[in-house]
């Protein structure tokens, strides 16, 4: 707003204008308006713990046809950072989706030159500090003065330091339209320093060429003294970015890269930002460089290399070298086989060995390998599936074939068609029912081999001590890498029938074959029927009472296509028959239970004193100090199941959380949601179980807890929480 003095002077000045220039004073009076108002040429903030975000406009006030720059600036808290056009090891740059008046238009971004941040053992290509991303605006040519020309931007950007957090901001700027453009002098300088500072086209190509296993960037010149140089491509799929990039001085510099495991390049020309130090100061330029025939990938013939699992760094995990990872999976694997899912299927196996110990030594090993196979094909295939559906873009984690009702379902008809057959019902040596006398023949290698497949479904809804920092090391990495950890981990579930297979000394204690062998046998019925209960019970728990009846039919259905193969064995006619008839009643029953298998109930109802969760509540609760309490669990997820009955429902934890006025959130993950599964891969989890504290503090960052928690253990976290004790370092 004008002073008294700022008007006398208008009036002035105008005075001695003829009446032509009228224009231009309503012109100048608009560039003092918008002058004056400090907020005209930056919108409001965006802002959170990690990042202060604003559009920040060249001008006040714009004229027809015209163009200029405006700025989405990031203002990063120490430690975090946001990404490039080329992100790196991990992590996604920074988008913008703009909302225009008609006829204009939004360039592309114009990027800085990068860093390369260390992010053990990855390296992300990003921004520390404050960042500029300027983007050139054309005003139509029709705009007409007087009118307000609004920009109105929506951007997303992912903040990273140990753990990534996705964020997201709505920006407006309403600009006057006048006859003559008015610059906002502070903005234009801000905007032309970031300009300035963007890498100018080098005066030289590259040459790109195989060396080895490595790739050899050739650059025809370097000012002298130039060091620490960093190219950093445009392309994803060249280079391993973690890798160092010596500098070879001789005729030609020549920069080392490391070639990408997930290499691919189908053009002859690459282009990237060029890094290095002159005299101190950091410089950067893009460069274009022309690759050698060799090094180009035939499209349409090449198959397309695996594509990196594009999942933010994890809290837990990204600390470990690929080594450690395979070791906690390894020993995570050792662990599984205590899980009470799993124990009836291995005390199976024990069984067969103790039926051929006295006989065959080398049958008892070829089971064991057979078992092997089993475990690690059925391992390699849940695991494929994650890595490939979360490198599509699907939420998905460890467990989530149990997240399907008719899956689940079928789980339970295999296993209590497994208990009828254990206590003699019926019998079927060499199919994968056959997990009885079945595995004292040769004919029982399938049998064999889809017990090990068994195995591993039936573990999957377990999650042991180290399984979660492996796996949230695994996702991470290339598939490759990624599907090595997994192996490790199948490996070590394997280890112990592999090793009992392998080893004379311990097969002799064995007791020699008896009618004890019989008793055992039907004895390990009824396990698997206590299997199926739950399993039946999971299927409630995701559909509600027609789950239940779905899976009752399916297991009624399978019973009767098992007694009418059995009756309808002799003459040709009688099998076709009975087969024909049991396809039909398999069909049927599939059909009823796919129809009444459909999720039907929420998981999201309250129980007592605990509340459904979601990311807006436990931003709500934070603002107003209290202390939130989030357990991520599943229905299906034995660990999780024990750990509600061994702390969360023991009664001093609850007098704790209300003493404290600590608020329980539920994130059930039993059926498939999305938001769940990004919350997991938020926390480098790709499964349940998971338990977070949040302080009682605006956005305060939460502790993780342990997988297996004791009463201690929650009470403690609980105290960090409410700021009773000095907030401790998380450890997973």
């Amino acid at each position: 707003m004008f002073g008294k003095r700022d008007g006398m002077m208008l009036r002035h000045r105008a005075s001695r204008f003829r009446p032509g220039a009228v224009l231009a004073t309503a012109a100048l009076a608009l560039g003092l308006l918008g002058s004056g108002a400090a907020a005209a040429a930056e919108s409001a903030a965006v802002i959170s713990p990690r990042v202060t975000a604003t559009l920040l406009s060249s001008r006040d006030t714009v004229a027809p046809g015209e163009r200029f720059r405006v700025a989405l600036v990031q203002k990063l808290a120490p430690h975090w950072h946001t990404y490039w056009l080329n992100p790196g090891d991990s992590g996604e740059p920074t988008r913008i989706e703009w909302q225009l008046p008609a006829g204009a238009k939004a360039g592309e971004i114009d990027w800085p030159a990068p860093q390369a941040i260390r992010v053990e053992p990855l390296v992300n290509f990003g921004f520390e500090g404050t960042v500029l991303l300027p983007v050139e605006i054309a005003v139509p040519n029709d705009a007409k003065p007087g009118e307000t020309f609004t920009l109105s931007a929506d951007a997303t950007w992912l903040v990273c330091e140990k753990i990534c957090i996705p964020e997201e901001g709505s920006f407006t700027l309403d600009l006057a339209v006048g006859p003559a453009a008015v610059v906002d002098q502070a903005a234009q300088e801000r905007i032309d320093a970031a300009l300035a500072a963007l890498p100018k086209p080098a005066p030289f190509r590259g040459k790109l060429r195989a060396e080895g296993e490595n790739l050899a960037l050739e650059l025809p010149e370097l000012p002298a003294g130039a060091s620490d140089l960093r190219f950093f491509p445009i392309s994803d799929t060249l280079i391993e970015h973690a890798a160092d990039q010596p500098l070879a001085s001789g005729e030609k510099p020549v920069l080392t890269l490391a070639r990408s495991s997930a290499f691919k390049l189908q053009q002859p020309e690459l282009t990237g930002v060029l890094t290095y130090r002159e005299g101190g100061e950091l410089r950067a330029v893009t460069l274009a460089a022309d690759a050698e025939p060799a090094l180009l990938t035939a499209s349409g013939t090449a198959a397309a290399p695996p594509a990196a699992v594009r999942i933010p760094v994890p809290a837990e995990g990204a600390d470990l070298t690929l080594w450690a990872a395979l070791a906690f999976a390894f020993a995570g694997g050792l662990i599984l086989n205590l899980m009470p899912c799993v124990l009836p299927v291995l005390f199976i196996k024990a069984l067969g060995f103790a039926q051929i110990a006295h006989v065959s030594r080398s049958e008892a090993r070829e089971q064991g390998l057979l078992f092997l196979c089993g475990v690690l094909a059925t391992f390699m295939l849940l695991a494929g599936a994650v890595i490939g559906l979360g490198a599509l873009g699907s939420q998905v984690g460890w467990g989530f074939q149990l997240q399907s009702p008719p899956l689940v379902i079928a789980l339970a008809v295999v296993m209590v068609l497994i208990g009828l057959n254990l206590i003699g019902a019926f019998e079927i040596g060499g199919s994968a029912a056959g997990l009885g006398d079945g595995l004292a023949s040769r004919g029982g290698r399938l049998g064999t081999f889809m017990t090990g497949a068994l195995a591993v479904v039936v573990a999957t809804p377990c999650t042991a001590p180290f399984m979660g920092a492996a796996m949230g090391y695994a996702v991470t990495q290339p598939p490759a890498l990624a599907l090595s950890v997994f192996m490790a981990l199948a490996l070590g579930f394997a280890f112990p029938v592999v090793a009992l297979s392998f080893a004379p000394a311990l097969l002799s204690f064995l007791p020699k074959p008896g009618r004890w062998m019989l008793v055992l046998k039907q004895a390990f019925a009824f396990p698997m029927f206590a299997t199926a209960i739950w399993l039946i019970w999971v299927a409630s728990v995701q559909t509600g009472p027609q789950g239940v009846l779905a899976a009752l039919v399916a297991v009624l259905a399978a019973g009767f296509v098992v007694w009418l193969v059995g009756v309808t064995r002799g003459t040709v006619p009688r099998r076709i028959f009975g087969s024909a008839l049991a396809v039909l009643v398999a069909l049927g029953a599939g059909w009823f239970t796919v129809q009444n298998a459909v999720p039907g109930a929420t998981t999201e109802a309250r129980a007592g004193d605990v509340e459904a969760w979601s990311p807006e509540r436990v931003a709500a609760l934070q603002a107003q100090g209290k202390p939130v309490f989030v357990n991520f669990t599943a229905a299906w997820c034995i660990t999780c199941l024990a750990n509600e009955r061994v702390a969360l429902s023991r009664e001093e934890v609850k007098q704790n959380f209300a003493k404290l006025g600590v608020v329980y959130l539920k994130a059930d993950w039993t059926n498939r949601d999305s938001r769940i599964a990004k919350a997991l891969a938020e926390q480098g989890r790709a499964g349940v179980p998971l338990y977070l504290f949040y302080p009682g503090r605006k956005d305060g960052q939460a502790e993780i807890l342990p997988q297996l928690l004791t009463t201690d253990t929650v009470i403690a976290a609980a105290t960090r929480a409410a700021g009773r004790e000095k907030t401790a370092t998380a450890q997973p």
